[in-house]
């Protein structure tokens, strides 16, 4: 059998760890909040009063439509920020916000934040940086949900979770396991379909299964990304 050859992947830009030192510079208006899996940190349609950064864990930003049908926009990890619609005059939270494992997160009230990033200029240098990543994520994310199928979908899906644990490039990660439920609302598709692929990836040899999932990185990404 031929050597398969080793193709390189982009790893996402790495949320800084200094901003967390920055944030903890402020000395009012801000609170560190200790949340349990499955706790809500906040709820669609609640008032949009404080913006929050991720210290440790991992955490769920969903909608709700009308019908009842839920979409998970984001799974974010430690260093990033979420609720920051806040600062720009939305009123209500459009989305809602759920912890995956116990986490810790600064939360910090709308004008502390607006204080800081005015006063600090380095914290408002990477706070933008931050949010540039973001934005950039979102729209490779919509890219993935109009030109790829769902089996693409899911691979890339499985790549950014495991680089949520180990942002750099790594042959294996280990995840904590996920729903099918859940990465059906990531991938945009049934469970039904989410569990064959998982079933045909784990027979291929690019997951397995132990307690956490355990993804072998380089090797997802050099036959389902790039086939």
């Amino acid at each position: 059998m031929p050597k398969r050859k080793k193709v390189a992947s982009r790893s996402p830009a790495e949320p800084d760890p200094y901003v967390g030192k920055l944030l903890e510079a402020i000395t009012s208006g801000k609170r560190v909040l200790r949340v349990s899996r499955g706790e809500r940190i906040f709820s669609q349609g609640d008032p949009t009063d404080a913006i929050y950064f991720i210290e440790a864990g991992r955490v769920k930003i969903s909608v709700i439509s009308g019908a009842g049908k839920e979409a998970v926009l984001v799974i974010l990890g430690p260093r990033n920020f979420l609720g920051e619609g806040s600062l720009v005059g939305q009123p209500l939270r459009v989305s809602s916000a759920v912890a995956l494992e116990p986490s810790i997160l600064f939360r910090v009230e709308k004008r502390a934040m607006l204080r800081a990033l005015s006063s600090q200029h380095e914290l408002s240098e990477k706070f933008i940086a931050s949010l540039l990543v973001r934005n950039i994520d979102l729209e490779e994310d919509l890219c993935d949900q109009l030109f790829n199928h769902s089996e693409k979908r899911l691979a890339r899906v499985l790549l950014k979770l495991a680089r949520l644990r180990q942002p750099k490039f790594m042959p294996d990660a280990k995840i904590p396991l996920l729903s099918h439920e859940t990465l059906a609302e990531m991938v945009g598709t049934t469970r039904s379909r989410i569990t064959h692929f998982m079933n045909k990836f784990r027979k291929m040899g690019l997951i397995d299964y132990n307690g956490e999932l355990n993804v072998r990185a380089e090797l997802l990404t050099d036959v389902v990304l790039h086939d």
